[in-house]
């Protein structure tokens, strides 16, 4: 006899998937191709309205009385003037600076840090990974920050953009984590063969670890490549301006850039780059660093991020 409990359609309810294991309906399916659409046209119309302007000859930006849409021509006059040695050029070369510096010793400092905290033996590991994990609930906060910075002699200094933020708690505990996924078999097998610990975080732990260190890396970077608070903060020079607050001090205070009032000559450009023109021109400058470098990392940061994230 069949129990009412073990029917064909009671077993078939209990071989269902659940409702978010199942493939989408034709609708989910185009709701969501919709919206991706949306997403990534929200993305795009943007930047290339940035970038055409910043192409665009004055008459093109005062026919469309503003941003411009379609291009009419191609004036890199707008270029020409960022670049032609004035106040952006300099604040392309400190952002660079502060980036290529800031990343290496942000680097070498976390990995460092992670490699000594993954290791349950280490001196003064339990008390050192409670007051890494403390900043997330207890920040200094500005004034504090400040009178450090500036007691220190920073003000004015590159290393003020970069030593404040040298050190990402969060960068941290994903290498921290990296590191504890593997297995300690390798570490021993090193120690036998006589490796000390800075030798078998090179040789061991770093290969091991490319992907999760990209990732960190490329935070890190673009950290440093769009610092801004710290510069309004601590740097008073404008010779020492990064990129982020040349363009703030363009975009937002309307002021025109620190070039001469020589008139460019050359065939196809105008003579007075438009003020828009050059406005635009400094966003893609700010933006283009990013979206060159990613493309080369993008394919570790689903590796780097939920490897090192699975175990705390």
């Amino acid at each position: 006899m069949i129990s009412h409990l073990d029917t064909p359609a009671v077993r078939r309810r209990r071989s269902r998937r659940p409702a978010w294991e199942e493939p989408p309906s034709p609708a989910g399916r185009a709701i969501k191709g919709v919206l991706l659409v949306l997403l990534v046209a929200a993305v795009l119309v943007p930047m290339w309205s940035v970038l055409v302007t910043s192409l665009s000859s004055r008459q093109t930006i005062d026919a469309a009385g503003g941003m411009v849409m379609v291009p009419h021509g191609i004036d890199p006059s707008a270029y020409v003037t960022i670049f032609s040695g004035g106040q952006i050029t300099q604040a392309v070369w400190i952002s660079t600076l502060v980036t290529v510096l800031g990343t290496a010793l942000s680097l070498v400092l976390t990995v460092l840090a992670a490699y000594g905290l993954s290791r349950p033996g280490s001196v003064g590991h339990r008390g050192l990974l409670f007051f890494f994990l403390l900043t997330f609930l207890i920040f200094p906060g500005l004034v504090p920050s400040y009178l450090v910075v500036t007691g220190l002699g920073l003000k004015d200094s590159i290393w003020s953009l970069i030593l404040p933020s040298a050190v990402s708690v969060f960068n941290l505990v994903v290498i921290r984590a990296f590191f504890m996924n593997i297995p300690g078999e390798l570490l021993d097998s090193a120690r036998i063969d006589g490796a000390g610990e800075l030798r078998i975080l090179w040789t061991v732990m770093l290969p091991l670890s490319r992907a999760v260190i990209a990732v960190i890396g490329l935070f890190y970077a673009v950290g440093y490549w769009n610092v801004y608070f710290n510069a309004l903060l601590y740097i008073d020079d404008n010779d020492k301006f990064p990129i982020q607050r040349v363009l703030q001090s363009y975009i937002l205070a309307g002021q025109s850039p620190n070039v001469s009032g020589t008139p460019i000559n050359l065939p196809g450009m105008t003579a007075y780059p438009p003020t828009l023109a050059v406005k635009m021109a400094v966003v893609v400058v700010t933006v283009v660093p990013a979206v060159i470098v990613y493309p080369f990392v993008q394919r570790h940061f689903t590796k780097g991020m939920l490897t090192g994230a699975v175990k705390g």
